[in-house]
């Protein structure tokens, strides 16, 4: 039996915030969860240190599935953003403690890799079609296989996806609310021209992927992506919200172009209407939001069935745990389709070392026992958190809109 003895919230902000659950049984091993929910961070360290810590302590760490299953069912409150990230961080630490204890890393744990790598997609941004082509094409020049395409729409200041000038992207940009306006009449006009002009200069070896955001009803997202089946694009990712998962019946009636859906996905049963009726192609449920390895298995093995594929999250929200857990959950998943890729700052990078590497448009987790991933608490000691809220946005007379 493997105690465990003790577990603490580490919050630490190296440029935007993380949270990350750290784990310690009675061997001295020790593992890291990431527990980072954009916008609401201390609601689930809160959720951690007061209510998830308390239940954890005496428990063997080895028993991963009976504390998923302790944590989920006998919360009674079940799902939701704070209460699965909060098991998704517990579960991350579990197996980085079951794959030192063995001596493996975690993916061989799930079974062994079923690939030689990853392959990811990187995000190509800017505020013209011209300066997205450019951006695109520095990420060919890096090896990049795929390439998410966001361009500024004309007429609106500020457009999900594109960074401020000179800046890396990040949403989470300010100490409240940031507003911008919305149009989808001026944004259905700019989508085609930013593909007609990727292919052209880019080609047809380069996928090409877009993100609408969850901005258009589905009979809009229809005809997007019939206006885009020329162009080939890998996928069309979250066209409408999925709450109402039936919508996307009418987005499959009008075109072929693959669909993605589901970084804000927290159980199977948000996705298991789109999977079983194959009203999408790419489930993109991460890890951390969706309750850990031991969960996201779940939802893959479901999607496998109907031949779905997956396309985790991975933008820089994830802190490098979740990463590192899902190119292990990648590389060994008969059913893995890509991995996004938002590279953190090398200040990031040095508050969490880590094993997994990027080359020629793939990623590895590495081979180091566990997840591959540490933490230098010294240095996120420096680095005290700072509120921080993603932006809001309304139609152009007003209007509340989805973000």
């Amino acid at each position: 039996m493997a105690e465990i003895v003790s577990a603490r919230v580490i919050i630490t902000c190296p440029g935007r915030n993380f949270v990350t659950l750290r784990i310690e049984t009675s061997d001295g091993v020790v593992g890291l969860g990431d527990a980072t929910l954009n916008g609401r961070e201390l609601a689930v360290a809160s959720y951690l240190t007061d209510h998830v810590i308390p239940c954890l302590i005496g428990r063997d760490a080895h028993r991963i599935e009976d504390i998923w299953q302790y944590l989920y069912r006998g919360a009674y409150w079940r799902r939701g953003p704070v209460t699965m990230s909060s098991i998704g961080a517990v579960d991350m630490a579990l197996w980085d403690i079951k794959g030192k204890v063995a001596g493996l890393p975690v993916y061989q744990l799930l079974g062994g890799a079923s690939r030689d790598g990853c392959m990811v997609y990187g995000h190509a941004n800017g505020a013209t079609i011209e300066e997205t082509i450019e951006a695109a094409i520095a990420h060919v020049e890096q090896g990049y296989k795929a390439v998410r395409l966001q361009a500024g729409v004309p007429g609106l200041k500020a457009t999900y996806g594109v960074a401020k000038p000179g800046q890396r992207y990040e949403p989470a940009d300010a100490s409240l609310p940031t507003e911008s306006l919305w149009s989808t009449e001026r944004y259905m006009r700019s989508v085609v021209p930013l593909f007609e002009k990727a292919r052209e200069v880019l080609g047809w070896d380069v996928h090409l992927l877009h993100d609408v955001h969850h901005r258009l009803t589905p009979i809009e997202a229809g005809r997007l992506g019939k206006d885009l089946e020329p162009f080939r694009p890998f996928w069309l990712e979250d066209a409408t919200p999925a709450e109402n998962q039936a919508a996307f019946r009418i987005i499959r009636q009008h075109t072929t172009v693959p669909l993605a859906v589901g970084e804000i996905f927290n159980t199977v049963w948000d996705a298991k209407q789109l999977i079983e009726e194959q009203l999408i192609d790419y489930v993109r449920a991460t890890i951390v939001h969706a309750g850990g390895l031991t969960h996201v298995r779940r939802i893959a093995a479901l999607a496998d069935l109907y031949q779905i594929r997956t396309g985790c999250h991975g933008a820089t929200d994830l802190s490098p745990v979740t990463m590192a857990a899902a190119l292990h959950f990648g590389l060994s998943v008969p059913n893995f389709g890509i991995q996004e890729l938002m590279p953190h700052t090398e200040l990031t990078d040095a508050v969490f070392p880590h094993a997994y590497s990027y080359k020629h448009g793939m990623m590895h987790p590495g081979d180091k026992p566990g997840l591959g991933v540490e933490i230098d608490e010294k240095l996120a000691a420096k680095y005290e958190y700072k509120r921080a809220y993603l932006p809001v946005a309304r139609l152009e007379d007003g209007t509340m809109f989805n973000w």
